[in-house]
């Protein structure tokens, strides 16, 4: 398809042209996935190398102790990769009843379930990168052991979060170094960290599991009240996994299969194919409206049915995909008024994103977390290794597919895209990090894109809205009163939002320009983060 390269909204980006490229949410990760293009390697060892040079220089979002999710083009075909943790083996309702009172806590260990990202980066490796694995974690150890400078954005993040964290273990010896965060451009040192990732470099993750990494992070665990065992992270493995899709517009989106949210995106694309919302034009109150309110439809039934694929017996993904199911749910959308939705019943039968990709054809859309913030504010000293704190997404609902359960993974916030087009060819690795806003980005900048022809890079920084509760609704500070104002005369009940931390999500996207991998990629980052596109 042809875009129209107008940018329409306030910019400080340009979209990125080149036949190799990186997009990620900080300029130094960027730069550590090209230093691995440069040295021959392909576009799947530039992602390995961002990712791990995120955990160093995007700490508040992610770190060593991460989640991980991939969807990747291979030159020949899509390859899913769920790299989720799972639940200790000795969690179950009755063990958060008689640990915290029936409830599951926001830090600490016992959010704290099997980390996955170290794991994922070494799936990827073996199975489609080129370079020695070693050599992709280069330059996150030197960027650990020599420093750099914090910058802006991560470093408003990181100040908002000392005060809600100080106090969890080895959190304030990691990255509170002079008592405080790291004020913008001061140098961070993370020497711990550089030690760990020397340790997987060289044993190809085994000392992460396995070895001395695990025993210090069981010890940790045992001696601050957690139930992680050295069985619970020798006997962790990836998943690779198919994708699940949505046709839309011409193209097909993809996603990974529960248990993440990325079903909500495909979800609401699919109801508003039936409401033939190209109709209206992208920014007026009509269009958004009608995409609002599948998103929450989206939500009402993603929060009720999605969980570990494994316990899903009740409602598939398949059955919530189903034309007929999406139909009977958009006819539930009222074009003059909001509603606050409640699921249906289908018939039977903190984070950052990047994405890479290469000369040779090869794409990569990959997703990693802590979750919150620094999630469960847990760092285990001396490996410089901060927990994700994904517990805290399991229900203690003894009805929910999504109740705890040792071994089991809990419903997830992080979501890679890719986008095909009809014929499967591949056209796009996308994705737009920050919580429960994921699936609505990936929902705005597809309309945008596929359906009004905004280049990527206009997409990504037109202003958003993001659904809360009931008919709350959440209005970044750029858009326009006069389409607040006409939503609110439909009944959404908001107003403009100062950036929290998760905010309105932070995309990375790379459009292949067409079907020869030489012609190159269009690549976008969003202004959101302190991020880049870079190519050669």
């Amino acid at each position: 398809m042809s875009f129209d390269w107008h940018n329409p909204y306030p910019t400080v980006r340009s979209p990125v042209f080149a036949r190799n490229v990186v997009s990620t949410s900080h300029p130094l990760a960027s730069q550590a996935g090209l230093r691995m293009l440069a040295k021959g390697g392909n576009a799947i060892d530039a992602a390995i190398a961002a990712a791990a040079a995120l955990t160093i220089v995007e700490p508040v979002s992610n770190g060593l102790g991460s989640d991980l999710f991939a969807i990747l083009w291979d030159g020949e075909r899509l390859h899913g990769l769920n790299a989720s943790g799972v639940a200790p083996a000795a969690w179950d309702p009755a063990y958060f009843e008689r640990r915290h009172g029936g409830a599951i806590p926001l830090r600490g260990w016992d959010t704290v379930t099997t980390p996955g990202a170290v794991a994922g980066w070494v799936a990827l490796s073996r199975r489609c990168g080129k370079l020695p694995f070693g050599d992709l974690l280069e330059p996150a150890i030197e960027l650990a052991e020599r420093g750099h400078g914090v910058a802006c954005i991560v470093a408003d993040k990181w100040a908002r979060q000392v005060p809600l964290l100080a106090s969890q273990p080895g959190f304030a010896d990691a990255f509170m170094p002079r008592g405080r965060a790291p004020a913008p451009g001061e140098r961070f040192v993370f020497e711990a960290a550089g030690r760990t990732l020397r340790a997987i470099a060289e044993t190809q993750g085994e000392a992460f599991y396995r070895g001395g990494v695990a025993a210090a992070l069981v010890a940790h665990a045992s001696a601050n009240g957690g139930s992680m065992t050295a069985a619970d992270l020798a006997n962790y493995q990836p998943e690779w996994v198919d994708t699940i899709s949505m046709a839309f517009a011409g193209h097909t989106v993809h996603q990974i299969p529960p248990n993440g949210q990325g079903i909500a995106a495909l979800m609401a694309l699919g109801m508003l194919d039936k409401l033939d919302v190209a109709r209206l034009p992208i920014d007026s109150v009509e269009a958004q409206h009608l995409q609002i309110e599948a998103m929450k439809l989206a939500f009402a039934d993603t929060y009720r049915w999605v969980a570990d694929a494994r316990a899903m017996t009740e409602v598939t993904a398949s059955h919530l995909l189903s034309d007929d199911y999406l139909a009977q749910r958009a006819r539930r959308i009222d074009p003059a008024r909001a509603q606050d939705f409640a699921h249906g019943t289908p018939p039977s039968g903190g984070t950052v994103y990047l994405t890479a990709a290469d000369e040779q054809g090869r794409m990569v859309s990959l997703i990693q977390s802590n979750y919150m913030g620094f999630g469960s504010g847990v760092v285990v000293p001396g490996t410089g290794v901060s927990l994700q704190n994904r517990g805290q997404g399991f229900t203690l609902d003894p009805d929910h597919p999504n109740v705890v359960a040792g071994g089991k993974r809990p419903f997830h916030t992080i979501i890679p895209g890719f986008l095909c087009d009809a014929d499967g060819r591949p056209r796009m690795s996308f994705g737009v990090m920050g919580g429960n806003m994921q699936p609505q980005g990936h929902v705005q900048t597809l309309m945008r894109m596929l359906r009004h022809r905004q280049q990527p890079q206009a997409a990504c920084d037109a202003p958003r809205w993001k659904v809360a509760t009931g008919l709350a609704i959440d209005f970044e500070r750029t858009m326009a009163p006069s389409r607040i104002d006409g939503l609110r005369a439909l009944g959404h009940q908001s107003q403009a939002t100062v950036d929290p931390y998760m905010d309105f999500g932070s995309g990375q996207f790379i459009w292949r320009l067409s079907d020869d991998p030489a012609d190159g990629y269009v690549a976008a980052s969003d202004s959101r983060r302190d991020g880049q596109a870079a190519g050669f």
